[in-house]
């Protein structure tokens, strides 16, 4: 069994990794332990509140690579440790029967080699679901440099997998990852892709991957815009079929002359994460968001920045709209778009309708009418005052689970 100086080392090393939430797995418990089924685990909380826990763990921090920004890497003074594919599927059994966790989130630091570490990788995959028959979720942590086959055989038993990009150019890779390259962390990506197409088409038995990929982003370490950022993200939905592109902040763990001394801000990140959004939900795209040569406004959110930016489409008739243009009412979500279309086939809606919908009214009257009706600002200068008033104001305050509905159902749901 893993002693507690290494099980310390190993979850402090891998807590700088973002993105390990996780959802739609389909895989079933079929007489073995765990079901990372439906909902599968996250690191967060899901709809209904509740908060679903991985063990999150390094199989060693003793890393060959020298990337300048991680607290592993190689010219960097601090303990190392290693475990056995052995003693993390022992870990991952007992804290499952002792209800500590419901699935795995499992990386590591490249030890020896790409092939040699990813061959331990896929080693503790299978040992957990071939000899413990652990059906939970498990989300492994791709090698960029790693032989193919090697990542294919890990897709057979993981539920998730991802390639992080850390950062959004081949520059600041060549800068302050060199060796990375974007090519080593696109191409497993892609034929993993391929792969999941394939093995769909072909209706193959057994699972690939199904939870799909994910990958992250380090936002603030190099000098790229918001506008490139965006712009590689929608690329990657596109073409790599990826279910989730994570940020985070750039947080300075390591000090060297070609990183920034100071955080990234926190709500850079946040506008990054509701650009996302409006990419994956909502019918924008990047070109409409954000020019590539800038970064997102931090006093509006980018619904809002949009909006304004064409108030000559606005104010929309409630009553009347079609679903793409409610989604891009600023205070309109997927949601309340869906009842407003489901209710005004009875009624001519009114604004105390959309009140009860959930709409958020101080933002959406200054672009709709219902029944006529016009109660928002009359200029832009008007609207964008009020909008990033109202900006100022929420951010004031940290959300808690006592905040007002309309607060907490936002910051749930990512509904603008």
């Amino acid at each position: 069994m893993i002693d507690e100086r290494r099980l310390k080392i190993l979850t402090e090393g891998a807590k700088y990794d973002v993105s390990c939430s996780s959802s739609g797995s389909k895989r079933k418990n079929t007489g073995g332990m765990g079901n990372g089924y439906v909902s599968g685990c996250c690191h967060s909380f899901t709809p209904d509140g509740r908060c679903i826990s991985l063990l999150k763990i390094l199989l060693s921090n003793d890393c060959i690579y020298n990337c300048k920004y991680c607290p592993n890497r190689s010219d960097a003074d601090v303990p190392r440790a290693v475990a056995t594919p052995e003693e993390i599927a022992a870990l991952t059994i007992d804290f499952y029967k002792r209800n500590y966790i419901e699935g795995l989130f499992l990386s590591s630091a490249v030890v020896k080699s790409p092939d040699h570490t990813m061959e331990q990788l896929v080693r503790t995959v299978k040992l957990l679901r071939t000899e413990y028959r652990f059906h939970g979720y498990i989300h492994l942590k791709g090698i960029p440099r790693a032989d193919e086959a090697l990542t294919r055989e890990a897709a057979k038993y993981a539920d998730r997998m991802s390639y992080n990009i850390e950062l959004p150019s081949e520059r600041s890779l060549k800068l302050l990852a060199p060796q990375k390259s974007k090519e080593s962390l696109l191409l497993p990506m892609k034929h993993l892709a391929e792969e999941k197409r394939v093995f769909r088409e072909e209706k193959r038995k057994g699972l690939f991957l199904p939870a799909g990929q994910t990958t992250q982003m380090i936002v603030g370490a190099s000098p790229e815009k918001d506008g490139q950022i965006v712009r590689l993200t929608q690329s990657l939905y596109r073409n790599m079929q990826l279910r989730r592109v994570y940020f985070s902040s750039y947080v300075p763990v390591v000090h060297d002359s070609l990183l920034p001394d100071l955080p990234a801000g926190q709500l850079r990140e946040h506008r990054l994460y509701q650009a996302d959004w409006l990419l994956r939900f909502y019918g924008f795209t990047a070109e409409e968001l954000v020019p590539q040569d800038e970064d997102l406004p931090l006093d509006l959110d980018p619904k809002c920045a949009w909006a304004l930016r064409n108030l000559q489409l606005f104010p929309v008739e409630i009553n009347r709209a079609p679903l793409e243009m409610l989604l891009r009412v600023p205070g309109i979500g997927g949601r309340s778009a869906q009842k407003i279309l489901e209710a005004r086939k009875y009624t001519a809606l009114t604004f105390e309708h959309l009140q009860k919908m959930r709409v958020v009214l101080k933002r959406a009257k200054h672009f709709i009418t219902a029944g006529g009706k016009f109660f928002g600002a009359k200029n832009e200068s008007a609207v964008r005052g009020l909008l990033t008033a109202g900006e100022r104001s929420e951010n004031a305050a940290q959300l808690s689970l006592f905040s007002t509905p309309e607060a907490a159902y936002e910051a749930l749901t990512g509904e603008l």
